[in-house]
């Protein structure tokens, strides 16, 4: 666990996305941000214990979107601790079953060893309706967070929200940039800090992206906590968010770099076309062949079998009568 500023704890969980423990001012009081992937909740319940008591628990969650990396662990949490789940509006059509967010684009341009792997991600949606409730819509102040407002910086996903402090200038930014190189999933198991854009192949919206970079880049953040990648703090990356909003470049190509999905309160509204994919092609080309090499060779060995079970069949002994009866006349 890392102190991110005061009353703010990041928890990296399996190297590759984190939690944060927020505290509300009031001793004993926290909110939690985020609840990585399933399976999470146990190393999640156990940093909370030892941060702050046994058997504590926070006010509620916010989740600065649905994504499964941040909201996998959310119903176990909710269960378990019987607190509200905050989102914005526009991601309960996603953690309420009614919609399926875009699919990811391993095809976009830049998406590194990042798009590779979400070529087999399974469409994500969650049946959350017992615990979600939404962000107070006319009000950015984050319930039980005093001194935090919340900023709806979409792009990655319809509803996401990053956290800001104003008065020491601490930013949770959610997915809407990393603070490791996203396109690298080895630099980014190794924590490796650098300002970067954030999980390209799941970025449906390329224009809100850069927009949303440049809305937190204005906000001059001095420490900085992202979905993914180390806490970090200083006017070195203070100064990294403005190079990457100031240089900001739609990928050369992808599914949603022409034109963007659409998105509404009931979930997806348009998606473009999906391109030729030729790594899925081979992929499908290669699964098929060792279907049928799998099949070949258990047709053989069913044969091989069934020959073995098979007795020799006697041989007529009248033929030998025969000759022999011949040779004594």
């Amino acid at each position: 666990m890392k102190k991110v500023a005061a009353g703010v704890h990041q928890l990296t969980i399996q190297r590759f996305v984190n939690v944060y423990f927020v505290e509300t001012g009031t001793a004993g009081e926290w909110v939690l941000v985020d609840t990585g992937l399933p399976g999470s909740e146990k190393s999640i319940i156990a940093a909370a214990d030892k941060l702050f008591y046994p058997g504590t628990h926070p006010e509620a969650i916010v989740l600065t979107h649905g994504h499964m990396d941040h909201s996998g662990s959310v119903q176990a949490l909710a269960e378990h601790w019987k607190v509200p789940v905050l989102a914005h509006p526009l991601e309960l059509p996603f953690l309420t079953a009614r919609a399926v967010y875009p699919p990811a684009d391993a095809t976009v341009a830049g998406g590194g060893s990042l798009a590779f792997v979400a070529r087999f991600f399974p469409p994500q949606s969650f049946q959350l309706s017992e615990f979600v409730q939404q962000l107070p819509a006319n009000d950015t102040d984050v319930p039980f967070l005093p001194d935090w407002q919340w900023l709806h910086v979409p792009g990655h996903a319809p509803g996401q929200v990053a956290l800001f402090r104003e008065k020491d200038r601490t930013l949770l930014a959610g997915d809407a940039f990393a603070t490791a190189n996203h396109e690298s999933v080895p630099e980014l198991l190794l924590q490796l800090p650098k300002i970067s854009i954030a999980g390209a192949p799941f970025n449906y919206n390329w224009q809100q992206v850069g927009e949303s970079i440049k809305q937190l880049a204005a906000l001059r953040p001095e420490a900085i906590g992202c979905g993914h990648g180390p806490a970090v703090a200083g006017q070195k990356f203070t100064e990294q968010l403005q190079t990457l909003a100031d240089e900001f470049k739609v990928p050369a190509h992808g599914r949603y770099v022409v034109a963007p999905a659409r998105t509404d309160e009931n979930g997806v509204a348009y998606l473009p076309p999906a391109p030729h994919d030729p790594i899925r092609t081979k992929f499908a080309i290669a699964a098929a062949g060792l279907g049928a090499l799998a099949g070949a060779a258990l047709l053989i060995k069913r044969y091989q079998k069934h020959k073995q079970n098979e007795y020799p069949r006697p041989q007529s002994a009248e033929p030998k009568r025969q000759r022999t009866e011949e040779v004594v006349r």
